[in-house]
C-alpha cells in the first residue's frame, strides 16, 4: 500500500480515537452511568487523586501486558506493530479523555430528559468513532483488542467473552463503590444502554463511510486477475422460502450444462476454514431473531474479514469461495448474498435473479415437493424469510428483494418453473453471445 494511504489511514484512526475519547466523556457527563469499559477508571477517580484518563491509561497498559502472556512468540513477532501501536493509542485516548472532561466541565444536564438525550448523542458519536476506526483498519482501541485476544486464546465466541469482560468491569466498579463510596456511581441504566446500542449504531453507519474508500486506497474485494473479456457468465438466485429457487437454479444449470452451487458451498467453505460442515449448515445465513442476543454476539469493532464472530466467519468463508469459483467456469449460485458478494463483477457477465411467490403457493410447494408437515408451516415460511431479510441487510446494508438490484424478478406463483428457467436461459444466452462478439 502506498505510503500516502498508510498515513491517511493512521490519521483516520487517530481521529477515531479522539472521537471515542470525547464521546465517553460526554456519556459520563450525562450522569446516567458511563460505558462498561470506563466504569472502573471512573469509579476509582472518585476516591483517588488520579483522573479518569490517567486510570484508563494504567488499566489499558495492564491489558497489553496480559495480552502478551496469551500470545505465542511467533504471533507477537507477526503482530508487533499492532501490539506496539496500542501504547501511543492508549496515551492519546486517556489524555484526550481528560481534556474532554475539562472541556465539558461546566456542562451538567439537570433534567432526566436532557440526560437521556446527552447519553444518546454520546452513543451516536462513539458509534461514528468505531465506524471510522474500522474503516481505517490499521489498529484497535486497547479494550476491544484485549477482548479479541482473550477470545482467540480461550477459543470462545467473541460475544461471550465481550459479555464476560463488560460484566466483570461493571461488577468491579460496583464493588469498589460499595467499599469506598457512599453510593453506587458510574453504573446505571446508561451503562446498559451504551453496551447495547453502540455496536448496532456503528454497523448501521459503516455504509455511509464508503466515500472515504478512494481517499484511503481501499479496494473492495479485488477479484483474482483474469484477462478482460474472459469472465464467465454467472447466475445468482436469491429466493423466498418455498418459492422453488433451488429447483429453478438446478433446472437452469441442467438445461445450460453449467455448474450448480448450493450446499456444495458448505463443504467448500468448511475446507477453507476451521469450521465443520455441520456447523456451517446449521448456522449459515442465520441472524438470530433474538435482537439482544444478536447484537451482543457481533464483533463490531473489527473489519468483517478479521472478526471473531462465528456468523461473520461463515459469511467471509462462503464469500471467498464464491469469489473464487466464478473464475473457473459459468455457474448458478443459490443464495449466500452472492449478488452482493459479486457486486464488483462485470455487470454484463452476471445475471441476478430474485425468486418469490405467495404464501399459498409456498405452502403447497413445501408440502408436495419438500414433504414438510402442515403444522406450523406458515410460521416456518415467515420466520425463514425474516431470517433471510435480516441476514442480507446485516451484511450488505441493503434491502433484500429490492427489484432495483435484480435483472429478473420471478414470481413462481404465477408461472411454472420451466417458464421461469426459459426466461433466465434466454438472458444467459444473450449475455454469452454478447461476450463472444466482444472477445
Amino acid at each position: 500500500m502506498a505510503r500516502k494511504f498508510i498515513f491517511r489511514r493512521y490519521s483516520l484512526f487517530l481521529f477515531s480515537v479522539l472521537i471515542n475519547a470525547f464521546s465517553i466523556a460526554l456519556i459520563t457527563k450525562a450522569t446516567l452511568g458511563t460505558t462498561p469499559v470506563s466504569s472502573v477508571p471512573y469509579v476509582i477517580s472518585l476516591f483517588t487523586p488520579l483522573t479518569m484518563g490517567q486510570l484508563t491509561i494504567i488499566m489499558n497498559v495492564l491489558f497489553i501486558f496480559i495480552e502478551l502472556t496469551m500470545m505465542k512468540r511467533e504471533e507477537i513477532r507477526r503482530k508487533w506493530i499492532e501490539i506496539a501501536s496500542q501504547i501511543p493509542t492508549t496515551l492519546v485516548f486517556g489524555l484526550f479523555m481528560d481534556a474532554s472532561m475539562l472541556m465539558l466541565e461546566n456542562f451538567t444536564p439537570s433534567h432526566y430528559l436532557t440526560q437521556v438525550l446527552t447519553l444518546l448523542v454520546g452513543c451516536l458519536i462513539i458509534g461514528i468513532g468505531i465506524s471510522v476506526e474500522v474503516k481505517a483498519d490499521v489498529a484497535m482501541i486497547v479494550g476491544e483488542y484485549f477482548v479479541q485476544v482473550v477470545s482467540k486464546f480461550t477459543r470462545r465466541e467473541f460475544g461471550f467473552v465481550k459479555v464476560v469482560f463488560d460484566v466483570t468491569q461493571v461488577t468491579i466498579a460496583v464493588v469498589l463503590c460499595l467499599i469506598f463510596l457512599p453510593s453506587i456511581e458510574g453504573v446505571r441504566e446508561g451503562t446498559v444502554i451504551a453496551a447495547l446500542i453502540v455496536g448496532p449504531i456503528s454497523h448501521a453507519l459503516r455504509p455511509y463511510l464508503r466515500f472515504l474508500d478512494g481517499w484511503i486506497g481501499e479496494k473492495h474485494g479485488e477479484l483474482s486477475p483474469v484477462a478482460e473479456g474472459q469472465w464467465p457468465v454467472v447466475i445468482t438466485i436469491a429466493r423466498e422460502f418455498g418459492s422453488g429457487g433451488r429447483l429453478l437454479g438446478k433446472t437452469i444449470a441442467d438445461q445450460l450444462g453449467i455448474r450448480y452451487y448450493d450446499k456444495e458451498l458448505i463443504s467448500m467453505a468448511a475446507a477453507d476454514s476451521s469450521m465443520t460442515e455441520n456447523y456451517i449448515a446449521e448456522n449459515e445465513q442465520r441472524v438470530s431473531t433474538n435482537y439482544l442476543l444478536h447484537i451482543i454476539m457481533q464483533d463490531y469493532q473489527a473489519p468483517i474479514e478479521r472478526s471473531l464472530s462465528s456468523a461473520d466467519n461463515i459469511f467471509v468463508a462462503q464469500s471467498r469461495v464464491i469469489r473464487r469459483i466464478v473464475h473457473q467456469q459459468p455457474c448458478v449460485i443459490i443464495g449466500r448474498c452472492a449478488d452482493y458478494v459479486l457486486s464488483d463483477y462485470p455487470k454484463d457477465k452476471i445475471i441476478k435473479v430474485f425468486c418469490y411467490t405467495n404464501t399459498d403457493d409456498a405452502m403447497h410447494r413445501c408440502r408436495e415437493v419438500y414433504h414438510l408437515k402442515e403444522e406450523g408451516l406458515e410460521t416456518l415460511i415467515k420466520d425463514s424469510n425474516r431470517s433471510r431479510i435480516n441476514h442480507y441487510q446485516h451484511y450488505t446494508g441493503l434491502k433484500w428483494g429490492d427489484h432495483n438490484r435484480y435483472d429478473l424478478m420471478v414470481n413462481t406463483g404465477s408461472m411454472s418453473l420451466s417458464t421461469a428457467a426459459t426466461l433466465v436461459e434466454q438472458l444467459y444466452r444473450e449475455r454469452s453471445a454478447a461476450a463472444e462478439s466482444h472477445a
